[in-house]
Parts: structure tokens; sequence; C-alpha cells
């Protein structure tokens, strides 16, 4: 059933909030008025790129301070192991399926029909109706023909790469024009930044709410003058990480600056798992998987308010649920005839409640796996990755310092960012997470009931889909 975004009438509880938000007790606070939004999205970061996830990451200091002044989730997911689906569910709050954007679009391949649908309600449409200023900047990959673009889809203000930084042409996009090509891949985190900091700096005394994508670190990877060092070429992925930690410090000070930060709703995530040369171990797989490293991403929030300091929540939760939590957060009505996927997480992030409904993962059109409590099955023999052979390996959107600009020094295949899957007996898989997080143990054949009860999950919720 697809309902036309213009029939919907989205109505706002806003103004009895107003008494509510932290502006009230906080002399440094701008006038009181509703919660802004920031979403700090990242591209292809690894479950532990960043030091709050893993002791062997490079030190992010500013990503763990938002940890440590927030909540930070250590089972959070996506729908899917790759871009253009997982970001449409976090602005819609639906699974693919349901949304409709199940794959890439990409104009060096031709895929060019693929983007996101008039009649979707995004999270930026329900700010803007909500007196919300909107901005977009970095990484779109919902569609890069006219009709697609984030200006049409609820943001005032894009500037950024409507796809992944390889796809060619890498051209950077203000509104509906092209600004830049070709684009020297370098200034991008740095660029996007400033963007977004501008944005704040011009809407601080107004509720906003700024989406965030950055380009890194998917690859090509790049970085800065003040954050690459080719002296030690080993490190461009860190050197990457280290400029994103950056970004988060130079965006919270701008906040705090103004007076807004503690009536800022913040989250910093990845849309996915780790390509090569980032890190998801103890996890198994990486990007384009279904193993835990390609659908297991970091999650932070930071809302004082609502949210403790310092609190690790290991409950499973999913991209689909910040759409209605967002709207809660902010006291707008959830749009009443749009069926949502996820669920309003407060109280499970304020350690409230510990349970959730099952959590599906898909790749292409089918669904894989279904995650319930600790257990997750694959419904079909997942797909294994061996290790290509490096000698024949070669990538077709590597650096050409003409149409893709960016070190020549990147990450291969040889930098397998996670366990890497190998052949397992049976043909049902079933693991038990709290205990395995690896997934190495196929408790199949031992926990019948168990594979039986996630079927039949996976059959309601296919049976709920509308295609």
């Amino acid at each position: 059933m697809h309902i036309l975004k213009r029939s919907i009438l989205i109505t706002s509880i806003v103004p009895c909030m107003l008494l509510l938000t932290s502006g009230c007790n906080n002399g440094n606070q701008k006038s009181i008025q509703p919660p802004n939004v920031l979403i700090i999205l990242t591209d292809d970061m690894g479950y532990s790129d960043i030091s709050c996830y893993s002791d062997e990451a490079t030190s992010t200091p500013h990503i763990d301070k938002l940890a440590s002044e927030g909540v930070r989730a250590t089972d959070f997911y996506v729908p899917t192991p790759y871009c253009a689906p997982s970001r449409a569910t976090l602005l819609t709050g639906r699974f693919p399926l349901r949304h409709g954007v199940v794959q890439n679009p990409a104009p060096d391949a031709g895929i060019d029909s693929v983007g996101i649908r008039d009649s979707e309600i995004m999270l930026g449409e329900v700010f803007r109706e909500n007196g919300y200023r909107t901005a977009c900047y970095g990484k779109w990959h919902l569609g890069h023909l006219p009709q697609y673009f984030p200006v049409k889809h609820g943001f005032d203000e894009y500037y950024g790469i409507l796809y992944s930084n390889d796809m060619r042409p890498v051209q950077l996009i203000e509104n509906m024009d092209t600004v830049m090509y070709p684009v020297d891949q370098a200034i991008l985190t740095k660029t996007y930044t400033g963007k977004a900091i501008s944005f704040i700096r011009k809407n601080s005394d107004k509720p906003f709410f700024l989406h965030l994508c950055h380009a890194m670190p998917h690859k090509p990877l790049a970085a800065s003058e003040n954050f690459y060092t080719p002296e030690t070429p080993d490190d461009l992925y860190l050197d990457v990480i280290r400029e994103l930690d950056w970004s988060v410090q130079a965006i919270i000070s701008e906040l705090k600056k103004e007076g807004i930060l503690e009536n800022t709703i913040v989250i910093f995530m990845s849309d996915n798992g780790a390509s090569y040369g980032g890190n998801v171990k103890p996890l198994k797989g990486k990007k384009a998987t279904n193993w835990e490293g390609g659908v297991r991403v970091p999650f932070i929030i930071r809302y004082p308010d609502v949210f403790p300091a310092g609190e690790t929540v290991e409950t499973p939760c999913w991209s689909p649920d910040i759409f209605p939590t967002l709207l809660s957060l902010t006291g707008i009505d959830l749009p009443a005839e749009v069926v949502l996927d996820g669920e309003d997480i407060t109280t499970i992030l304020t350690g409230e409640r510990t349970s959730h409904p099952p959590i599906f993962t898909m790749r292409g059109n089918e669904i894989r796996t279904v995650r319930d409590g600790n257990w997750k099955l694959f419904l079909e023999r997942p797909r294994f990755y061996h290790k290509p052979n490096l000698e024949n390996w070669k990538d077709k959107r590597a650096p050409d310092g003409e149409t893709i600009i960016a070190p020549v020094e990147q990450a291969t295949p040889a930098d397998y960012p996670g366990i890497k899957p190998e052949m397992m007996e049976g043909e049902r898989f079933l693991f038990n997470l709290s205990g395995d997080i690896s997934e190495q143990e196929n408790q199949a054949a031992s926990a019948p009931e168990k594979l039986k009860e996630l079927e039949q999950e996976y059959t309601r919720f296919r049976e709920s889909l509308d295609y």
C-alpha cells in the first residue's frame, strides 16, 4: 500500500515540549526551542574502528567523549551490508523491501533509475514541515537523477557527492548544480565539516536537522594535509579515522560555542560494516556480507535531557528505530498512515527496558538473517567469501589522478577487516551471539526449537511486507 505524502497531515506537539528543554535551566543556552537533531553518518566505518569500541583501534578521543557523555549501543544493526538501502531506512524508518531501495544507484554502471520514491515520508520532510531548518551534506546515494536530489526530499540545503566517492563522475553538487569536477578527495572531510559548522552558526537561533554524511572511510581513502602522513604508507586508513574524530570535535565545539549543545540530539553511526583496511574484529565478515561484521555498526547518541551519561546498552536495536525515536524526542507525532518497521527505543536507551522485536537483515531482494535476543539465524546457506587471488585483483575504481583523485596507496583484499568466513558443515546456520560473537559454532542441530521459532518470526515479518 503506497501512501501519497501530500495526503498526510503531520501534526506537531512541540509547543507542549518547550518547557522541558534544557534551555530552561542552563544560562548558556539560547532561547527555549525544540531540540536540534544532528546525525553524523560515516561510510563503511567498522565496528572496531573507534577506540570506545575496541582497544585495538587508533585513538578517537572526541568520539569516545561523545560516548562517555551519552549512550553507546553494542548491538546496533543496519538492514543491509551496503549503502543505499541502509541510508533510505535511516531516513524513513522502513525496511528496504518496504521503501523500495534495495540496491545501490551507480552512474558509472548505468544504474540510474534507482532512487527514493516520492511517496516515501523522510525525516527531512517531517522536520521541515514542523518548522525545522534542514540540511544534508556529504554522500546521499538515494538517487542521482534530479527527481531524487536531497532538496526534493525535505532538505533546504545540500552539498556533496550524490553517490559513493569511487563512482564516476566524482563531482560535488550544491543543491541542484555541479560546483566542482574533478574533486581532490583530500578536501572532503574538511569541507563537509566546514559546511556543517556554517549551518549550525547560521541556524543556532532556530531548530534544525543536520544530516552530515561523510564520504570516509569508504574507498578511495583520503585525508587533508593536517592528517595525511605519506611518510607512513600503511597508515592512511588511520589518518582518515583521526580526521573523522577531529570533525566530531569541531562540530561539538561549535554547538557548545553557540550555546545549543545540550539542546541538540547528536547521533554518531556508520551505514554498514567496514571494507578492506577497516576493523570489525572480533566480528566475522565485512561489508557486503550478512555476517555480524557487515551489519553490526557503532551507534552513539547524546542528549543529556533524556539519556544518562556513560551508559552502554546491549539490547539489540536497529536503524529503523531512529525515525520514531527522533520524532518522539522532538515531540512530533508519527505519520499515522505510514507503516514503520522501527519503534521508539528511548526506554531501551535509558535502561528501563531490555527487550526489542526481532531484527532482520537482507541482501539483494531477499531477507537473509533474523536476530531475536541473543540468537541469529541465517535463513539460507550464507555466502562464504574466500580470499581472492591477490595477484589478479584489481580495483576498477582505483585513484587515477584525473577522474578519481586520492592517494595511490589504498587498502586491498589483503587487509580483510574481520574474521574470514570459512566453509562450515550443515545446511542451516544458527548462532548464539551471547557466547559466540564471531559466529563460529552452528547450533542449528542442537537447538531445533529456537530455529523453528526464528523461522516463524521471519514468516510473520515477510507476510507483513507490501510487495
